[in-house]
């Protein structure tokens, strides 16, 4: 938010000469990336969100006594009524869970592609994608799964009993609350597609204008839906009237998803990834998230350097990070897809001698052939919130519709939006989906597979201590979020608020070019860069929304940030 006035307040300046303008954007840069919000410290729980409200349901859950996983039900639950664009029950996610006891656990509730779905669903007889059908609409979504992964996650570490993780939503979506700026703004950019379906438009528009700030938003049948959660778990979204409603919207649309499809979804226990990196341990999202493995080979071909030495910011560190997240991209694009369906050679992508020789490769100038690399044998919206209680659970949990509000569709009756999911497959070898990435055979649609995804929610260790929990958004971002959130706090040693506020960076292979934020590199510092060959965007653009808490040594406490590009809060038990 505080970008969006600084580039307000700056425009009078460009009246001076070239020089003197450039030299006072450089300070002001320095400036918006050093003045950020101080941490919020707790010696007891703590609850990041990129709604307030969600983050107080949250933390009142922790008051009650109740754990970590109890309380990831309630925000979940309260962001599917407060963050329309990507809290939900019509999409899926990801929740990496370290549990008081026990190993480390990742939920996998990532949608599904519908039995009726195949790799030509999205083609016409001339095998040509058929306009955006793989992004808008009924044909859009997936075989929604946050009801089933919220279930696993309180059958297995819940205390407090159900209903009352699910009541703070249904209050607050059957009596409304106060829109705002962060929502207002969002329901504004997005009018256009909420516009499409009136029953979306009904819900989510006001006489066909955005909510504005200080408005109260009320949800009636997503209350309705939520009251059928609360009283029958699950079978209250996959069974009964729910379901029911869903699937006759759907036939009437020319949508495929079936009450096969709704009974049929199962959320996944999976063991997350765990690397050594430096003198630390990541542990992360396994496949059919990319998100982990890639980070894991960002900072594994970093892995020998002394990045502290560089410093944050540099020409050098940029340079580095850039080319070590284009040739991971890379890698990317070919190897992975749902494990049920594939194998994905993890192991050999994080192989240290794979990784010097990808490092190895890197010069002093800018690579603009890179490609997968060979081995032997072988949207944007999302939202991310992260728990601590204070007994010492932390989950960290990112879920999503894919695209902001995702498939534009909500089912009469229903009040929630259904994702766009089937976009992350590989509609047409060859295609860029939404996000603009190409991806390989590995992730072509089937009946019940998981599509690829970027979510990276993310534990670090020291020792046997967990030291940071986090997540973001931003479809492609969210991997070059992560992991440059994780330099700035662990190398760079900056605040978590800090680490969280700082300049992001990011780069996708494909296209060949670094998506930088306003006011975040040097006049200087570019052209240093662009003298190595690298590529920026036309135009800058801010991106990824990290929620994260770490653990002060120093004052042994818990601290928690929630990006200051966005309007989220971190609040204590």
């Amino acid at each position: 938010m505080y970008r969006s006035a600084l580039i307000e307040n700056i425009a009078p300046l460009r009246r001076f000469p070239v020089k003197i303008f450039m030299l006072l954007l450089s300070v002001w840069a320095s400036l918006a990336f050093s003045a950020t919000r101080t941490p919020v410290y707790s010696s007891k729980g703590l609850v990041a969100s990129i709604s307030p409200l969600a983050s107080e349901v949250g933390a009142e859950v922790l008051r009650k006594g109740g754990t970590a996983a109890d309380a990831a039900v309630a925000v979940a639950f309260a962001l599917s009524v407060t963050w329309p664009s990507a809290g939900n029950i019509g999409g899926g996610g990801f929740a990496l869970v370290h549990p008081i006891t026990g190993p480390d656990s990742f939920i996998d509730y990532r949608e599904t592609a519908p039995a009726a779905a195949g790799p030509d669903f999205y083609l016409d007889e001339k095998g040509e994608l058929k306009g955006d059908e793989s992004k808008i609409g009924y044909r859009a979504a997936g075989i929604p799964g946050t009801v089933a992964g919220l279930v696993l996650l309180h059958k297995k570490w819940g205390k407090l009993p159900w209903a009352s993780l699910v009541e703070p939503a249904r209050k607050l979506a059957a009596e409304g609350f106060i829109v705002d700026a962060g929502l207002s703004e969002s329901l504004t950019r997005s009018a256009a597609h909420l516009s499409a379906y009136p029953e979306t438009a009904k819900i989510f528009l006001n006489k066909g204008k955005a909510w504005q700030r200080g408005d109260r938003l009320v949800q009636k049948d997503l209350a309705t839906t939520l009251t059928a959660i609360q009283k029958r778990g699950a079978d209250g979204f996959y069974k009964g009237q729910v379901a029911n409603l869903l699937v006759q919207d759907m036939k009437k649309k020319q949508g495929v998803l079936s009450h096969e499809d709704l009974l049929n979804f199962k959320a996944v226990e999976r063991e997350p990834l765990h690397k050594k990196w430096k003198e630390f341990e990541i542990v992360t999202a396994p496949p059919p998230s990319s998100g982990g493995t890639i980070l894991l080979e960002i900072l594994g071909m970093m892995q020998g350097d002394k990045l502290e030495a560089m410093g944050s910011g540099s020409a050098e560190y940029l340079h580095l990070l850039i080319e070590c997240t284009k040739k991971a991209f890379a890698d990317r694009s070919v190897w992975f897809g749902d494990p049920a369906f594939v194998q994905n050679p993890i192991a050999k992508l994080l192989d240290p001698a794979y990784l010097a020789k990808r490092r190895a490769e890197i010069g002093d100038k800018a690579a603009h052939d890179i490609s997968p690399g060979e081995l032997l044998g072988e949207k944007p919206d999302t939202t991310h919130f992260t728990v601590r209680d204070s007994r010492g659970m932390v989950i960290s949990n990112t879920y999503t519709l894919n695209g902001s509000y995702g498939s534009g569709v909500v089912v009469k009756g229903t009040g929630f939006i259904l994702n766009n999911e089937m976009d992350d497959f590989t509609s047409k070898l060859g295609e860029s989906n939404m996000f603009g990435l190409q991806q390989g055979k590995r992730n072509q649609i089937a009946p019940g597979k998981r599509p690829l995804s970027s979510m990276s929610p993310t534990f670090v260790y020291q020792g046997k201590d967990i030291v940071l929990a986090l997540g973001a958004p931003g479809g492609p971002t969210i991997i070059n979020s992560v992991t440059q959130t994780i330099i700035n706090r662990l190398i760079f040693r900056m605040d978590i608020q800090g680490a969280a506020d700082a300049p992001r960076f990011h780069h996708q292979w494909a296209p060949d070019k670094i998506v930088w934020e306003p006011f975040g590199i040097t006049h200087d510092t570019r052209k240093i860069l662009e003298a190595k060959g690298h590529i920026f965007a036309d135009e800058p653009r801010n991106f990824g929304d990290i929620e994260a808490l770490a653990y002060d040594a120093e004052n042994q406490r818990w601290t928690g940030a929630s990006d200051s590009r966005n309007g989220g809060a971190v609040v204590p038990e």
